[in-house]
C-alpha cells in the first residue's frame, strides 16, 4: 500500500507535529545570532548569554521526561499547548531584556520548559502512536525532517531583521513566528483521540512512572544508547551557540552565520529522511554511533583548517545531514524497546543525558573561550569525547542487540 494512502487518515496530526517541532526547533537553534549584539547592548558577557542557554538545556532535558509522564495522564494537547505559550512569553521576555535576569528566565527557564512540551520527544511520540509500526521508522524520519526546516528559515529571517533593525526587532520576529506553534499544538493533539495499539507482550502498558524507570535504566543497551547521547547535546549545542561567534572572531560576514545554520537546517531533511529510511532496515543504535563518529570527523576536519565561506557552509552542509538524524533513530529504539505508551517519558530519561550534553557544551564553551580567548581546547574535547562515545555505541550495539525490557509492576 503506498505510503501516502497509509499515512492519509493522520496527516493533520502529523503535519501539526511537524510544524510544532519546525519552529520550537528552529527558532531555538537561531539564538546565537543575537549573541554579539544583545550581550554588547545590555552589557552581559558571552559567558552569561551563553549561561542562560545552559539553563535552558538543564530546563528541557530534566523537565523533559516529567512532560512525557504528564501526556499519558492528561493527553498530548494540553501539555503542547501550554509550552507553546510558554515559549511566546519566553521570546517576548528576550526582546524586551535590559539585564541578565530577563534573558535568564525568558532564555533559560522558559523556552527550556517548553521545549520539553514542543521539541522532539514529545513530537516524535505523537508520529510514533499515529501510524503503523511497518513504516514507524520511516514516518519518524520524514517528521524529524519536516522539523528540521526551522533553522532553514528563522536563522536567515533572524539575521535581516537583526542586521536592519537590531536584535529586539529580530527577537520581535520570532515571537510572531511562535504563534504559529498555538495551532500547530492543537492539530497534533488529535492524537489523544486515537486508542494505542494492542500491546504486544513484552512492552510496557499500564505500569507506575517509577517502575518504567527501573525498567528503562535496567536494558543495557538504552543505558549505553543514553550516555553515548551526551556527546550529541554536547556538540551540537556548542555549534549552535558559538559558530556565530567563531566566525566574527575569523572576520567573516556576520551573514554566513545564518547562512550556515541555514544550510544546516536543508540538510537536516535529507538526513533526516536518510536515517529514518535506514532505522526501518539496520540496527538503528549503530546508526547512532556513526552518526556520533562522522560528526566528530568532521568537527576535527573545520575546526583544524582556517574558516573561509565554502569550508563553512560544507560543514554545515555535512553536520546538517547528521543532525538531527539522531531523533528518528532515538525514537525507533525507545519503541521498540518499551512499546508506546510511555515512549515519551522513556525517551525524555535518554534525552536528560543528551541535555547535561549541552550543558557543557554552551556553557562550557563560553567559560573555556572566557578563559582561553579562543575555542580550540572546546572543540578539541568535543571531537574526543564524540569519537569515544561513537565508538562504544556501535561496538556495543552489535555486540549486544537491544532487547526488550524486564517485566515491570503493573499500576494499581
Amino acid at each position: 500500500m503506498p505510503l501516502l494512502q497509509v499515512l492519509r487518515p493522520t496527516l493533520p496530526i502529523l503535519i501539526g507535529a511537524s510544524i510544532m517541532l519546525t519552529l520550537s526547533m528552529g527558532l531555538r537553534q537561531s539564538l546565537g545570532i543575537f549573541m554579539q549584539p544583545l550581550t554588547h547592548d545590555i552589557h552581559i558577557s558571552i559567558s552569561d548569554f551563553t549561561l542562560a542557554l545552559a539553563v535552558q538545556n538543564l530546563a528541557w532535558g530534566f523537565l523533559q521526561p516529567l512532560a512525557g509522564a504528564m501526556t499519558v495522564r492528561y493527553g498530548f494537547r494540553p501539555i503542547m499547548i501550554v509550552g507553546a505559550l510558554m515559549y511566546i512569553v519566553g521570546l517576548a521576555l528576550m526582546a524586551i531584556a535590559n539585564g541578565l535576569v530577563s534573558i535568564m528566565i525568558g532564555a533559560g527557564v522558559l523556552i527550556g520548559t517548553s521545549l520539553a512540551c514542543t521539541a522532539a520527544a514529545i513530537a516524535m511520540s505523537v508520529a510514533a502512536r499515529a501510524v503503523p509500526e511497518t513504516v514507524r521508522s520511516t514516518v519518524l524520519g520524514i517528521v524529524s525532517g519536516a522539523g528540521s526546516l526551522g533553522a532553514l528559515l528563522s536563522a536567515p529571517i533572524g539575521q535581516m531583521l537583526n542586521e536592519g533593525f537590531g536584535w529586539r526587532i529580530g527577537l520581535a520576529g520570532f515571537v510572531i513566528m511562535s504563534v504559529l506553534m498555538i495551532p500547530a499544538a492543537w492539530y497534533a493533539g488529535r492524537i489523544d483521540a486515537i486508542p494505542l495499539p494492542k500491546p504486544a507482550a513484552d512492552d510496557i502498558g499500564d505500569a507506575t512512572a517509577a517502575s518504567v524507570t527501573k525498567a528503562a535504566f535496567g536494558n543495557a543497551p538504552f543505558v549505553v544508547m543514553t550516555c553515548a547521547y551526551l556527546v550529541c547535546g554536547m556538540q551540537l549545542v556548542f555549534l549552535t551557540t558559538h559558530l556565530p561567534s567563531y566566525l566574527a572572531i575569523c572576520g567573516l560576514d556576520p551573514m554566513l552565520s545564518a547562512q550556515t545554520l541555514g544550510m544546516i537546517g536543508g540538510f537536516n531533511v535529507l538526513g533526516s529522511l536518510f536515517f529514518g529510511w535506514a532505522g526501518q532496515r539496520w540496527n538503528k543504535l549503530a546508526l547512532l554511533g556513526g552518526i556520533y563518529i562522522l560528526r566528530s570527523l568532521a568537527l576535527a576536519w573545520y575546526f583544524m583548517l582556517p574558516a573561509t565561506s565554502f569550508s563553512t557552509l560544507l560543514f554545515g552542509a555535512i553536520m546538517g545531514f547528521l543532525w538531527m538524524g539522531v531523533g528518528p533513530l532515538v525514537a525507533g529504539a525507545v519503541a521498540e524497546m518499551f512499546g508506546l505508551r510511555w515512549q515519551a517519558m522513556i525517551q525524555g530519561l535518554a534525552f536528560m543525558s543528551h541535555q547535561i550534553g549541552s550543558f557543557l557544551g554552551a556553557y562550557g564553551g563560553g567559560v573555556l573561550y572566557d578563559a582561553l580567548g579562543s575555542y580550540t581546547m572546546a572543540w578539541r574535547i568535543g571531537v574526543a569525547l564524540g569519537l569515544a562515545g561513537g565508538i562504544i555505541q556501535v561496538a556495543f550495539a552489535l555486540i549486544r542487540p537491544s532487547q526488550p525490557p524486564a517485566p515491570v509492576l503493573k499500576a494499581a
